[in-house]
């Protein structure tokens, strides 16, 4: 391609078309691949019989377990085919491998006559040739039925007297105290558990694989990682290593460089009054920062738990069990990111449209709205998995789905909250003068930030019955919703605001932002797929998940290094720049982007290293990091930036001393976590390498790590301590500042 036709494909007018052309392929493979979901999830048998005729359990037993387990939250415990929490077991793992031992003695016996232990290693071999037999050959997963051997049949009830067991009465030394769900809710849970087992160990019709796609590693059957994922790895990382040298080549010699930026820099934004409506957001400041030091405070007590699950810290698990816990931890963190959003688009809509909101009364009717859905739904999944709300807990409880555990009201209530929100924004910015683009941009990804929630909410009246289904729309909020949506929102956003406060020239701003734009709907609409290919979805998840992956960061990542020059020219001639506080926290989000998102999703997301990481240690630091980079402090950016708005327009004292404390312990922190959590997620990967996945989630591996366990402390103490002065410090700028005297 000459240098020539490059140069006019980086024009404006060539990114947008390259935009709607990615954003139109990539939705439709989507919406493609959703219409055959059907044909391709593992099915829900009737029935499972015994080889004898005698049922086990029924169709309708696996979803009654499934919201018995959706109920009580088991995913904010342990892991689902990999998907939930580390503390506790993978269920589906702890069935298939518990089964895979029952039946080396059932075999020993039946062949031999005597116990597994006193066999030599040719009979043992003969042994695991049968029970693979068993597994592969003997047991399929059909919706007319599965039938069980003789063998697989005992090793079920051995199971399900297990984990009936477990449930009911709990376990200390694993952080499970029991004593809320019942025997017959735990047998129905267990018959959902044994639906997962069949999932990853049987074939998928016409393969040599399972309908997990041969996760999880389980020697004893000799079940291990395709070859597919070896090739889509290594040309995973050809791709990204390629890719990511030419986005840096188009960046800097068709975007940054001085001959191909037109244009002055914007004046920087003057704010000299405050709307009524940004007045009135106001009191949103100090609820974003108590929920973000209450959800710190809540990460430093499940890490104490993880490192010692026998003892209580700051009060015990009796009252708010570990599960519990971890719900309210995820979710206050869904909540403060969401409402600093909000926040930042009705402050910027006046700003943009240089007129107030039309009803400025729906701000304080969204923050009452908001404190409702947001108290509500926390209160009903604590009482929803406590078992206080058996008869209501899918409308008012814990709807038990990792990271979407608002009952189904308060899912409602919060869809409602972001229509409102798109409304109000869009009413008051959608005739505003200047640049449409940058507009356009905050407008439409406001409405999907608005609509796609709904996706998760399928169907809307009840649980969904195939768990593989529910899995692949849930996914569709956690990571379309987040990092599609909420990613294209803040191209926009921070696009923008560069122009607006003078840090970037108009035309390099829309271009990189298009940039941005096409490469979020390039990798981040399929890449989607990295989470599906071990829980029912067929192989080509496994590629397509691979290799739409970890490129969006870059360009906002490079328009930020370009903001950051801007600044300290500014610095140089020694302008004044009012905002170099929101300012730091936009900077820290890109740099946090690109290391969680990119960087750290590059560490996990190839499909060899997933196979084995998948469900451990090594998939947090990404988890934590990319949040805080993405969306958290961009959230944090919009309470500061409020703040700031409201001192320049009353004439208040602003010191940015402790803001900047604030700003380096929460950041020092959070990058300093990453190193305890990927040492442990690295000798888990080695493990689950070595010995299978089950040995890998076992607490042992863990105990023999618990000096790197309690190393995290360290980082966690410095979170929450930022977190605790950004709390002092929100409240103080805008409550507790004096009047600068003139």
């Amino acid at each position: 391609m000459s240098n020539s036709l490059v140069s006019r494909f980086m024009t404006k007018k060539g990114l947008y078309a390259m935009f709607w052309i990615v954003s139109i392929f990539m939705v439709t493979i989507l919406i493609y691949f959703t219409a055959n979901l059907a044909k391709e999830v593992p099915p829900l048998p009737l029935s499972v019989k015994s080889v004898e005729g005698k049922v086990l359990y029924t169709k309708e037993d696996i979803v009654e377990g499934k919201g018995y387990f959706q109920q009580f939250d088991l995913m904010d415990y342990g892991t689902m085919l990999g998907m939930g929490a580390y503390l506790g077991p993978d269920f589906s793992t702890e069935f298939l491998h518990k089964r895979a031992e029952f039946l080396n003695e059932y075999y020993a016996k039946e062949i031999y006559n005597k116990s597994w232990i006193f066999l030599t290693n040719v009979e043992k071999g003969s042994v695991k040739a049968r029970i693979i037999e068993d597994f592969k050959e003997q047991t399929f997963l059909k919706e007319s039925g599965v039938v069980y051997t003789k063998g697989s049949a005992e090793a079920y009830k051995a199971n399900v007297d297990y984990l009936v067991n477990f449930l009911t009465k709990g376990d200390k030394t694993r952080a499970w105290r029991g004593g809320i769900i019942r025997e017959n809710e735990a047998i129905q849970i267990a018959a959902f558990v044994d639906w997962s087992q069949l999932v990853a160990s049987t074939l998928r019709p016409g393969t040599k694989r399972t309908w997990s796609n041969n996760w999880p590693a389980e020697p004893l059957i000799d079940q291990d990682i395709t070859t597919i994922s070896h090739f889509v790895s290594m040309w995973e990382f050809l791709l990204l290593w390629t890719l990511t040298i030419g986005v840096v080549y188009l960046a800097y010699e068709f975007l940054f460089k001085k001959e191909a930026q037109d244009g002055e820099l914007a004046e920087p934004l003057k704010i000299t009054k405050l709307f009524p409506s940004q007045e009135k957001l106001l009191k949103y400041v100090p609820i974003v920062a108590l929920f973000i030091f209450l959800q710190m405070v809540l990460g430093g007590y499940l890490a104490h738990i993880y490192a010692d699950p026998i003892e209580n810290f700051l009060i015990s698990q009796d009252i708010i069990p570990f599960n519990v816990m971890r719900a309210l931890h995820t979710n206050l963190a869904i909540i403060w990111v969401a409402i600093g959003w909000l926040v930042g688009g009705l402050l910027i809509a006046p700003i943009v449209a240089g007129k107030d909101l039309r009803f400025p009364r729906l701000v304080d009717l969204l923050w009452v709205a908001l404190l409702i859905v947001g108290g509500g739904g926390l209160i009903g999944i604590y009482m929803g998995a406590t078992g206080h709300m058996r008869d209501t807990w899918f409308w008012l409880g814990n709807e038990g789905r990792e990271l979407l555990n608002l009952g189904r009201v308060w899912d409602i209530g919060l869809v409602i909250g972001l229509v409102l929100w798109f409304g109000m924004v869009y009413s008051t910015i959608r005739n505003a003068k200047g640049n449409k683009l940058l507009i356009g941009t905050i407008i439409w990804s406001s409405f999907g930030i608005a609509t796609l929630y709904l996706a998760g909410m399928y169907p809307i009246h009840k649980i969904a019955p195939n768990y593989t289904v529910d899995d692949y729309y849930r996914w569709w909020v956690v990571h379309l919703w987040v990092e599609l949506t909420f990613e294209l929102f803040a191209a926009g956003v921070i696009a923008y605001l560069s122009v607006a406060l003078g840090l970037v020239r108009e035309k390099t701003a829309e271009k990189v932002m298009l940039f941005e734009l096409g490469l979020i709907m390039l990798s981040g609409t399929l890449g989607v797929g990295h989470h599906y290919w071990w829980q029912g979805l067929d192989e080509y998840w496994i590629a397509i998940g691979g290799i739409f992956s970890a490129l969006e960061p870059l360009p906002l990542a490079l328009l930020m290094i370009e903001a950051i020059k801007e600044q300290q020219h500014i610095k140089s001639e020694g302008k004044a720049f009012d905002f170099s506080i929101p300012f730091m926290w936009l900077a820290g989000s890109a740099f946090l982007n690109w290391f969680g998102a990119g960087f750290l999703g590059m560490v996990i997301n190839t499909p060899t290293i997933s196979y084995y990481s998948h469900g451990t240690y090594l998939i947090m630091p990404h988890a934590h990091v990319a949040l805080l980079g993405a969306f958290g402090y961009i959230s944090i950016a919009f309470i500061y930036m409020t703040a700031r708005a409201n001192s320049l327009a009353k004439g208040l004292e602003w010191n940015e001393s402790i803001s900047k404390l604030g700003f380096w312990l929460l950041t020092i922190g959070v990058v300093l976590y990453a190193v305890p959590t990927i040492v442990i997620g690295v000798e888990q990967t080695a493990v689950a390498h070595e010995f299978g996945y089950y040995a890998a989630r076992s607490r042992e591996v863990l105990e023999g790590m618990q000096i790197w366990m309690w190393v995290r402390m360290l980082p966690d103490g410095m979170m929450i301590s930022g977190s605790a002065i950004i709390l002092y410090d929100t409240v103080a700028k805008i409550y507790l500042a004096k009047r600068i005297k003139n």
